[in-house]
């Protein structure tokens, strides 16, 4: 399974909160959650990585909210492959619209669904600093898609959006196609494993000379025939 590219270190003078790879158990032990808060309203956060610590809905839903509600001034927030769910979707969605700086955000295998994708969808307009966007290897279908995309006009920002392996499908993408007009600086665009064939192809078609500062397009793993090809060339 591909793995988009990690986060780059964050900017001289920030600083890192890092916590990728460590064994959530030891995480708990280490820093209970009332610790891990206190220590958090110091530095403000203004990096958090989380990666693959979280391995049960309840830390994810409840604990981990109560320590990412401290970080007034976050601006980069990693939580790839830490199962959270629609539920912790729902509970992240409504942090997200405080972090009025957040400019990159990473939810890769998550287990996010249609319902979570809406939520996050409800909240991401308020994110007016929001350049990166990665919800690859989850499985929001066609309505998550569709309800990302009734958003996506609002994102004025976002130059990066993954979408990986998220079971699109042609339906789907018919229904980011229109938004991708109106998402004017976005640069880098990632479809790849996502079944459009060529149905979804000729969608995309019909709309990428629109998307005048697109520069990478990857639809890598699509299904996609000559018929698609011939429309995409």
């Amino acid at each position: 399974m591909k793995e988009m590219p990690t986060a780059s270190q964050p900017p001289s003078g920030k600083r890192l909160f890092d916590l990728t790879n460590m064994p959530s158990a030891l995480l708990v032990r280490m820093w209970p959650a009332k610790r891990l808060v206190a220590g958090l309203r110091v530095c403000r956060c203004l990096r958090q990585e989380l990666s693959e610590n979280v391995t049960s809905i309840e830390m994810s839903c409840s604990k981990l909210a109560r320590v990412l509600e401290e970080c007034k001034a976050l601006d980069r927030l990693c939580l790839r492959h830490n199962k959270i769910g629609d539920e912790g979707s729902g509970r992240l969605a409504g942090l997200l619209g405080r972090w009025t700086a957040l400019v990159h955000l990473d939810l890769q295998s998550n287990r996010i669904g249609a319902k979570g994708a809406g939520v996050l969808a409800g909240v991401l307009g308020k994110c007016t600093a929001l350049s990166h966007l990665d919800l690859s290897y989850n499985i929001i279908g066609a309505d998550g898609a569709g309800r990302l995309a009734g958003v996506l006009g609002e994102c004025k920002a976002l130059t990066f959006l993954a979408l990986t392996e998220n079971e699109i499908g042609a339906e789907g993408v018919g229904r980011l196609a229109g938004a991708l007009v109106e998402c004017m600086a976005l640069a880098h665009l990632d479809l790849s494993s996502n079944l459009i064939g060529d149905e979804g192809a000729g969608e995309l078609a019909g709309v990428l000379a629109r998307c005048r500062a697109l520069v990478h397009l990857d639809l890598q793993q699509n299904t996609i025939g000559a018929e698609g090809a011939g429309r995409l060339a």
